[in-house]
């Protein structure tokens, strides 16, 4: 890929990273329950049914990573819509970054390379033209006088 088409697809880049709304790293699972031993007691409870257990949920709870710390929490029904929105926003703006690194680091290995190429050119002209004879305001003798 050309530079230009490179430093092209950067500003693509920028531009649809300035459209991200809210965003937040992590994931969101759902998550269903059984009652525990404090509840084993119950045994009209509809999740411990021999026959047709149904567990208690769904929970949803996001967990992520910040700065080193892992942390998870549990999300209200009614905010998982907006939580899903957010993490895809993250996941993609983690996708859009990459990729611009990704096109950053090619483009300045390119312009590397181009300079080292461009320097040795330069190095192979001065030396050619060390090794032309120079004809300094002196003339030939001319011998068929």
């Amino acid at each position: 890929m050309q530079i230009q088409k490179m430093e092209k697809r950067i500003e693509e880049i920028k531009g649809k990273l300035v459209s991200i709304g809210e965003m937040r790293p992590g994931s969101l699972n759902e998550q269903f329950t059984v009652c525990g031993p404090a509840y084993a007691g119950r045994s009209n409870c509809r999740c411990l049914d021999p026959k047709r257990p149904k567990k208690h949920g769904p929970y949803y709870q996001l967990s992520y990573v910040h700065k080193g710390k892992s942390t998870s929490q549990f999300v209200q029904k009614e905010w998982v819509g907006a939580v899903r929105s957010q993490v895809a926003n993250y996941k993609r703006f983690k996708a859009l970054t990459a990729q611009w690194v990704d096109i950053a680091l090619t483009i300045a290995k390119e312009k590397l390379r181009a300079g080292k190429e461009r320097r040795k050119s330069e190095i192979q002209a001065l030396k050619l033209k060390q090794r032309t004879p120079k004809n300094r305001g002196t003339r030939s003798r001319d011998t068929t006088r």
